[in-house]
């Protein structure tokens, strides 16, 4: 899968190597299948009711989840492949068993053609649950359409193919074929400014008021690339293995970020750590680092 921010890498970044692996990519969106190469088939995630783009390309696959999917593509003279979307613990969108046919029925009426069913799982749960689930749809199944799974480890999704050998189960793999090995991946940013403060000072977009002498540190990641304090209001930025303090919510390209005097300071272009997940940050610059 390449999807959203490309999981911190950028789509266009993450493509190719996509292309390497498979000859299908999953995107996250519509707006995202022109990013598959003209030599690769885009398999749409998200089902779509508005207007279809006018570069859509022509291979790509819709996700169809209910029948007013097939009705908003059918309106606009789409007669592509579909996968079809089953629900699952998850409760987002995806036919439940008692609709399958109608939407199966609906789909063919629309002169589209069903290639696979699709199946996601909740982050909860363990990976027997999620194949349980699988294995309460299969009688349910087309024999002759691919399995489209998620979420499943190696040992499950092996377990499962095994378990199966009449049918043909696909797996797709994003956080956990980009971010496979999280201790080789870190985030951070450049001190673009320090300077002294002095207790009592008053800066920054909402007046924040300095607590005791120290210095101001000005850093180059703000709400611009997804930036924002923790849920817990903490600050997300380190240095030393130690937290800096975030004096007011980051503001699109910088943060501002306070070190008491007695504390060891960050100095212009040293790097501070970002605790933030990359799917959810839009990065500036990729560092590749031989080890």
């Amino acid at each position: 899968m390449v999807k959203g921010n490309g999981y911190g890498f950028g789509r266009t970044t993450l493509m190719p190597i996509a292309g390497e692996l498979s000859n299908q990519i999953a995107v996250g969106s519509v707006y995202e299948a022109d990013d598959v190469p003209d030599t690769h088939t885009a398999i749409v995630l998200t089902p779509h009711v508005g207007q279809l783009p006018t570069h859509l390309p022509a291979s790509a696959v819709l996700t169809m989840a209910d029948i007013d999917h097939v009705s908003a593509a059918n309106t606009q003279g789409w007669t592509g492949n579909v996968v079809i979307k089953l629900q699952s613990s998850m409760g987002r969108y995806g036919t439940t068993p008692e609709n399958l046919a109608l939407l199966e029925h609906a789909i063919r009426d629309d002169h589209c053609t069903p290639v696979a069913h699709s199946v996601h799982f909740p982050l909860v749960g363990t990976s027997a649950d999620h194949v349980h689930e699988i294995e309460q749809w299969l009688p349910r199944l087309n024999p002759g359409l691919p399995i489209s799974v998620s979420h499943l480890d190696i040992d499950a999704y092996a377990r499962l193919i095994n378990s199966h050998p009449d049918r043909e189960f696909q797996i797709r793999c994003g956080t956990s074929l980009w971010h496979g090995e999280r201790s080789l991946l870190s985030l951070t940013t450049d001190v673009i400014s320090t300077r002294a403060v002095s207790a009592g000072d008053i800066v920054g977009y909402r007046g924040v008021t300095i607590p005791t002498d120290g210095h101001l540190v000005l850093v180059g990641a703000g709400s611009a690339h997804g930036v924002h304090a923790l849920d817990d209001g903490r600050s997300p930025f380190h240095f030393n293995h130690r937290r800096l303090v975030l004096l007011e919510p980051p503001h699109m390209h910088t943060s501002m970020l306070f070190v008491a005097r007695e504390l060891a300071c960050p100095g212009l272009g040293d790097r501070v750590d970002v605790q933030r997940p990359l799917i959810n940050t839009d990065v500036d610059e990729l560092e590749w680092v031989d080890d």
